[in-house]
């Protein structure tokens, strides 16, 4: 009897290693970090700080050599960027794409691991209609150039977008882009799909609030309890705006023919203070935003058009930019302060998980637990060789129902091996 339980054991845990994620704690977690400040700190102290968190990527704007650097031989992941005003000259000389790539890329890769480059970011916010034209084949020259440089299949190329892309989002299932960048966003996309790049995006519930500021919307936005809203057209009940915002935009991809092109979010956050006239911002819901948005994460639920797992996400911001002109929000974003001390606690660090996991992204149709759920809870075994596990509670329950080979303690699993002969 003993061997059998032995032999079950193994088994169970060999099928649960199999579904877990082996290499990094929370790989899907991702930062922007931007420059617009004169009081920041240096680009080491980041790297070293970032290296107490879960965060597995950072965003720059730019592609600052000091920053690349600070993160070389760390494991984090580096998206860097072409400006938009680059666009013009990369877009008609192969050769300064070339050059661009020998400047931003070549002396630091592979210590520095860089995985995609932005061209532009919110091109068509623009207006520029030229500018729009010219993105596409300054994606090419720069995809050609990476080829050249035999990188082509190991950093990504695309360009990031606004939610304005979109022209309708509600419900999600109806989600579908803006008819007057349809033929440009058809190329990129193309893009996209040709070479395995992401499609980044920028949604924000903040916004969204801000448009209609009912406490329905900000406990909906939050991740807070809410009535849900009904999809009429698939009658999936959203609990989360994040997720609301995410299927739109992969209704919108689904009915262009691009359900293979995976979406990235490449900006999402809340601002912890504003102006008197500003709807939203305060340290409370910046907390449960974010706080919420990583538990939500780590739940590996996925949206109701994407279950069962969490796209990558990058959260804005690593610091506040206080040279930011406009509203103070604008200037209020920030994870950390430049004395690198936390912001607020949203479970980033390695030392801190996030208090609370936020129910299922869609009203769930079966409440009872399950070996597959509680799998999906499993989200990483980390470098400090734990298991991540935010809803502990639930899985203790279903790993002792499975004959107790499994128990749960705080954030750690342990085999536990019943001994009765």
């Amino acid at each position: 009897m003993a061997t059998l339980r032995h032999t079950s054991a193994f088994f169970f845990l060999f099928f649960l290693l199999r579904h877990v994620h082996v290499a990094k704690c929370d790989p899907f977690i991702g930062v922007n970090y931007g420059q617009v400040a004169d009081n920041l700190p240096p680009p080491e102290a980041t790297a070293k700080l970032i290296q107490t968190t879960a965060i597995e990527k950072v965003r720059l704007y730019g592609a600052d050599p000091a920053m690349i650097k600070a993160l070389a031989n760390t494991g984090v992941g580096i998206v860097i960027g072409a400006a938009n005003g680059d666009i013009p000259a990369m877009a008609a000389d192969p050769n300064f794409a070339k050059s661009w790539i020998n400047t931003n890329v070549i002396p630091f890769y592979p210590a520095s691991k860089i995985i995609l480059i932005t061209v532009g970011n919110e091109v068509t916010l623009s207006g520029d209609q030229n500018l729009m034209v010219q993105l596409l084949p300054a994606m090419r020259n720069l995809q050609n150039a990476l080829e050249a440089a035999s990188l082509g299949g190991k950093i990504k190329v695309s360009t990031v977008h606004s939610m304005s892309v979109l022209k309708q989002s509600e419900p999600p299932s109806s989600g579908s882009f803006d008819p007057s960048f349809t033929d440009l966003l058809r190329g990129w996309l193309e893009f996209n799909s040709e070479t395995g790049s992401p499609f980044p995006i920028n949604p924000y519930p903040y916004f969204a609030y801000q448009s209609d500021p009912r406490p329905e919307t900000l406990a909906f936005c939050l991740f807070q309890p809410n009535s849900g809203r009904v999809d009429a057209g698939t009658n999936i009940k959203y609990m989360n705006m994040f997720d609301a915002q995410v299927d739109a935009v992969r209704s919108a991809l689904n009915s262009l023919g691009f359900k293979g092109v995976e979406i990235m979010i490449a900006e999402t956050g809340w601002p912890y203070k504003g102006d008197p006239n500003e709807v939203g911002p305060s340290l409370e819901n910046a907390k449960a935003y974010t706080g919420n948005l990583i538990a939500h994460l780590r739940s590996m639920a996925g949206t109701p058009l994407m279950p069962g797992k969490s796209v990558d996400t990058y959260l804005f911001a690593m610091y506040d930019e206080n040279l930011k002109p406009g509203p103070a929000s604008e200037r209020s974003f920030g994870l950390f302060k430049p004395d690198l001390t936390m912001t607020y606690d949203a479970g980033l660090s390695k030392t801190s998980q996030t208090p609370s996991t936020p129910k299922n992204s869609s009203d769930p149709s079966d409440s009872s637990d399950s070996i597959s759920k509680a799998e999906r809870m499993v989200i990483g075994v980390c470098q400090r060789g734990v298991f991540q596990m935010p809803n502990y509670k639930r899985i203790w329950t279903t790993f002792v129902d499975y004959k107790g080979l499994i128990a749960v303690q705080s954030n750690q699993v342990e085999l536990v091996l019943n001994q009765t002969t």
